[in-house]
């Protein structure tokens, strides 16, 4: 297996980028194919001293930037890391395609470069949301502002695909997120999504409510990308305020020091659960191929759990497996193959 890295994608490249390829070979032993400018990760692989690990380097000049407008920087540049990247996965010399890069661009290289499956009108992007009782895979989270109901079917699809191939999930439990568990709730995207989600074989238990999502009610949530973006950044944002307060309060006296010892394990169990980092990164399901984007801010831990989830992703076919499934038609409902 080999798993091509947009060496450049990030805010923190090209060092955490390869100091997380270093990590997913030394650990996982997965091979990985650096894509960058090949002076500049050459000379940053250098100085990281990675010894004989599975790692190569393949040359792309150009480099798309975070603020730039992502379908013109990657039909622009085609010598791009990213464009080079996603070239190797559909010339099949790479398996898989990882960046922390512009989201957007990725989105719009993987749409170019792979195509989307058969059958399938939206790729969209899946987040893992970590619950109560694990976690909960939800989609589309920014690929897609507008959708019409058969592709928030065809979401669905995918997102009980990965769930039960990546994530491990015997029988995913798909809810639709509106702002009421009543049928009659929602806007018309979500009512008639209701009814075509109703009709399909997928273990559909209905409608579910923002507050739902970290109490795991469902494996699979999915909604409009518009929504599901600000979901998961509102998420995020509470996350990093509930820590920041607990710091100060923990930290704020002597006792209040002392009693921060003794939570110090739990807090950092807490931490571990709800970190985005552990996660890896975000499948972009309906291409053609295997594609992670990761969060912009990644470290080499984070990198590396990207590297290690495009893994899972490739061992369990799941391209292949959603290509062999049939997508929800707006003539009929949703019908997966074995």
């Amino acid at each position: 297996m080999r798993v091509a890295l947009d060496a450049m994608g990030g805010d923190r490249a090209p060092t955490e980028p390869v100091a997380g390829a270093v990590l997913a070979a030394r650990e996982l032993g997965i091979s990985v194919t650096l894509v960058g400018p090949h002076d500049i990760v050459a000379a940053e692989l250098a100085r990281q001293h990675p010894g004989s690990l599975p790692l190569a380097i393949v040359d792309a000049p150009e480099v798309v930037g975070m603020d730039e407008h992502p379908v013109q920087a990657i039909r622009r540049r085609p010598g791009a890391s990213m464009n080079v990247a996603m070239r190797l996965v559909k010339e099949g010399t790479a398996d898989a395609f990882v960046s922390a890069g512009n989201t957007g661009a990725a989105v719009a290289a993987g749409l170019f470069c792979l195509g989307r499956v058969a059958g399938i009108d939206r790729p969209a992007l899946a987040t893992v949301f970590p619950t109560a009782k694990g976690c909960c895979l939800v989609l589309d989270v920014g690929a897609n502002a507008d959708c019409r109901p058969v592709h928030l079917c065809q979401f669905a699809v995918m997102g009980e695909r990965y769930s039960r191939l990546v994530l491990g999930v015997a029988v995913p439990r798909v809810g639709l997120l509106s702002n009421g568990e009543e049928e009659t709730k929602g806007n018309a995207l979500v009512q008639e999504s209701h009814r075509l989600l109703k009709a399909t074989d997928l273990n559909f238990i209905g409608n579910v409510e923002g507050k739902d999502l970290p109490r795991g009610t469902a494996d699979v949530v999915v909604c409009d990308g518009f929504l599901g973006n600000v979901v998961i950044k509102l998420a995020e944002g509470i996350g990093e305020l509930t820590f920041t307060l607990l710091r100060e309060e923990l930290t704020a006296n002597t006792i209040s020091k002392l009693g921060a010892v003794l939570l110090r394990p739990g807090l950092r169990r807490i931490k571990h659960r709800a970190d985005y980092q552990e996660y890896g990164g975000a499948p972009l399901l309906g291409v053609n191929g295997v594609v992670i984007v990761a969060h912009g801010r990644s470290d080499a831990r984070a990198i590396r759990n990207a590297i290690r989830v495009a893994g899972q992703a490739v061992t369990a076919r799941l391209h292949q497996s959603l290509a062999a499934s049939v997508p929800a038609s707006e003539d009929g409902p949703v019908r997966l193959s074995p």
